[in-house]
């Protein structure tokens, strides 16, 4: 894929200083290879590789110090995805095999599912959400069964509605009202699972969409996407799950980022020293080089 990934700020009066912390380049995952990445920006800023604080994430930090009304942060990146698709078996591991597995772990890095065991600031417990998603999530159900069941539960029964949620609106809300975009059916989902005691993360990147038979794909129409990482233990690692579509991750999935919930893997964050008001505006343009098929684990 060759991915586009324009934010354009533009200020109501001159900002003074701008410092962002940028996640746009997509890091090493299974089933992925970043073949060539760039990033610029307009006005031209301090670009420094930075640490990222939590999760898993290559996090660049922009300085701008120089007044300005507009700014346009673009990356561009080649990447390569060939993704197995899992298929369920009776010697999978159980949820509860797997829920003690991450509980013993003594491996604390962003990487561990020790990690993604507990709430998170934007992802705190909630027993309505986990009494809905505990039909699924029978301690003794194969750990890959039951997570794609759940996914594709929430997919049938959640209504796909842009307009009904902002980017920090709860996952209660979102549940309350059956509706939303990826990002509340990915929180749902995390929730409900965490509240089994399930190591469950936040998964931030693109999914290439497919338009219409006879319709041309539209440049730019496309957007950043979030699905769930369930750990299924040390063979089958972590395994992709998208509730906003009832599918797998494949190979029509590009990770960018892995954390606890979106403020550790935002796209782009940070602070401005101004006092007007502000807008953004993202374009998001994933274009196939060429037809990756679908492969089948086993």
């Amino acid at each position: 894929y060759d991915i586009r990934h324009v934010t354009t700020f533009d200020y109501g009066a001159s900002v003074k200083f701008a410092r962002c912390n940028l996640r746009l380049k997509p890091i090493d995952w299974p089933g992925q290879h970043l073949d060539a990445y760039t990033l610029s920006v307009h006005p031209a800023g301090r670009i420094s590789p930075a640490r990222a604080e939590a999760g898993l994430a290559n996090v660049t930090r922009l300085v701008v110090d120089s007044p300005v009304r507009h700014l346009t942060i673009e990356s561009r990146s080649r990447i390569t995805v060939d993704r197995l698709v899992p298929v369920p078996a009776a010697g999978d591991p159980t949820l509860a095999e797997i829920a003690a597995l991450a509980r013993a772990s003594t491996d604390l890095s962003a990487a561990s599912p020790a990690t993604y065991l507990y709430p998170s600031p934007l992802i705190p417990l909630d027993h309505a959400i986990a009494d809905y998603c505990a039909a699924d999530l029978d301690p003794a159900r194969g750990a890959l069964e039951a997570g794609i069941a759940l996914a594709r539960r929430i997919q049938r029964e959640f209504v796909f509605d842009a307009d009904a949620t902002l980017v920090d609106t709860p996952p209660h809300e979102a549940f309350l009202h059956r509706k939303g975009v990826c990002q509340d059916f990915a929180q749902i989902m995390i929730t409900g699972l965490r509240a089994a005691g399930l190591p469950a993360a936040y998964a931030s990147g693109y999914i290439r969409t497919i338009p219409p038979a006879g319709q041309p794909r539209l440049v730019g129409a496309d957007a950043t996407h979030a699905w769930v990482l369930l750990w299924c233990g040390p063979v089958h690692g972590w395994v992709g799950m998208d509730p906003t579509n009832g599918i797998w991750m494949a190979s029509d999935h590009i990770v960018m980022a892995v954390g606890r919930d979106y403020a550790e893997i935002a796209p782009v964050d940070g602070v401005v020293l101004g006092s007007g008001a502000q807008s953004m505006d993202v374009s998001v343009d994933v274009a196939p080089l060429d037809e990756a098929p679908v492969r089948v684990a086993g």
